[in-house]
């Protein structure tokens, strides 16, 4: 353990994703400008997209925000986002992006900026938890805290998905839950608190390892036996190879280094379901049409019995895919009407 001398937490990571967008406003427009901290935002993009919330953020409030370049140092009164398909981590008072192995899917990834600001920086951080689906920066968070810092997070009564909110409470104790429109204004007193002197628990190599993964993109499968525990019996969305167990609360990496919780593995593991669903209705449809045309083809000769079979094929075919249809129409519903999934 290290002991820290007297100091002010200087660095908010506020991670966000379904629902952040309008999270992320509020939380930034109550914030004062002389606010003497860094602020850095990892939100889920796609990889293929444009991001504009830099310029978002900007607007809002009297703090300036721009997308992180590589290298950008850590300024307090300043607001920096991380780029689409790029992990944003800390480093020696500045940031580091890298195209590290996804995690639950995403890239950037919430619990990459915060396990990186836990680890290079310890109880100076402050993490935040905004509006999102499943549980992306619970564990990020669960080690900003174990490290010394803080954790914030917002009401999920008042998230649109709270999803996020609910997952980082489940694993965190914090006093600090509230709506968005109050977080900048609780920010404000914590980064302005002095901290007396404490005893800093050592990284566990588990983090260490992580970290390294998502700087170094070093593969799973490179580590030594003593690195991994068993298999899972899981695939890998991404890549679908096998998964391995890192954490007994349930979450997996595969040799490659791609992530994922066991909630965001069920949800995407889903996804592949329903994918597979309809990729069979499509080709029970095809064969519908198609054995209707090859009968009606036959007919025309005799004997009839070729029209015959090619007509019940047709007919089970047509029964398959209708029944094949209500249960995806069904699925669809269920999932439209919970605020969590997606």
């Amino acid at each position: 353990m290290d002991t820290v001398p007297p100091f002010r937490r200087d660095l908010v990571v506020a991670g966000a994703s379904a629902g952040g967008v309008e999270a992320l406003r509020t939380m930034v427009a109550g914030l004062p400008a002389d606010f003497p901290a860094a602020v850095v935002v990892t939100m889920h993009l796609g990889a293929g997209t444009h991001s504009a919330l830099a310029r978002i953020l900007d607007r809002v409030g009297p703090l300036p925000a721009t997308t992180a370049c590589h290298g950008a140092p850590i300024e307090p009164g300043t607001v920096q986002v991380a780029p689409p398909d790029r992990h944003l981590l800390t480093e020696d008072g500045r940031l580091i992006l890298t195209r590290g192995p996804t995690e639950n899917g995403h890239r950037p990834a919430v619990n990459a900026t915060f396990r990186s600001a836990a680890l290079t920086r310890g109880p100076r951080v402050i993490g935040v938890i905004l509006s999102g689906a499943l549980d992306d920066g619970a564990a990020g968070l669960r080690a900003i805290v174990d490290r010394g810092g803080l954790a914030v997070v917002q009401d999920p009564a008042d998230a649109l998905y709270s999803g996020m909110p609910e997952n980082a409470l489940a694993v965190v104790d914090t006093e600090h839950v509230a709506p968005a429109a109050e977080i900048g204004a609780v920010l404000d007193k914590l980064v302005r608190l002095p901290v007396e002197p404490f005893e800093v628990p050592s990284p566990p190599d588990a983090l260490l390892l992580e970290d390294r993964i998502a700087r170094e993109a070093v593969r799973l499968g490179a580590l030594t036996p003593a690195q991994r525990s068993a298999g899972s019996g899981y695939t890998c969305p991404d890549c679908q190879g096998s998964l391995t167990e890192v954490d007994p609360a349930g979450r997996y990496r595969c040799r490659i280094g791609h992530a994922w919780s066991a909630p965001a593995l069920l949800d995407a593991h889903s996804g592949e379901f329903q994918l597979a669903l309809m990729k069979a209705l499509r080709a029970l449809d095809e064969k519908v049409a198609l054995v209707r045309k090859l009968a009606a083809q036959a007919s025309a000769r005799r004997p009839r019995g070729l029209a015959e079979r090619y007509t019940a094929s047709a007919r089970e075919a047509a029964d398959a895919a209708e029944t094949l249809r209500r249960f995806l129409l069904d699925a669809t519903r269920e999932a439209a009407a919970d605020p969590a999934s997606g």
